[in-house]
């Protein structure tokens, strides 16, 4: 589809209006009636875009959470992995603290 503008903004179409043409009240309803007809097909024409845009923006929104996710079970993995070497350090000091004791006992 090569159809320019957005749904927003969409682009002029159609033959160029003259300014001197001037519509008569009667024929007002009328002149109007081509005019929303080819408003509501361009905006058909435009919904697979923001369709497309819509399932991109959801898209990158469920990639930011997992990254997010991912980031919150890395850190919680190295806070485990911290405590357990900090309770390993304290045993080891622990048993240091034992031998020194028990070397200056005999």
């Amino acid at each position: 589809m090569s159809i320019p503008g957005t749904i927003g903004r969409p682009a002029q179409h159609g033959p160029e209006r003259n300014p001197g043409l001037t519509v008569t009240t009667n024929d007002l309803a009328a002149a109007r009636r081509p005019r929303q007809e080819q408003n509501r097909t361009r905006q058909l024409h435009l919904i697979p875009e923001a369709m497309a845009r819509s399932h991109m923006a959801e898209r990158i929104y469920e990639a930011e959470s997992q990254r997010a996710a991912g980031r919150f079970f890395r850190a919680q993995r190295m806070e485990r992995k911290s405590r357990r070497l900090h309770r390993r350090a304290e045993r080891a000091s622990q048993r240091a603290r034992r031998a020194l004791a028990q070397a200056v006992m005999q």
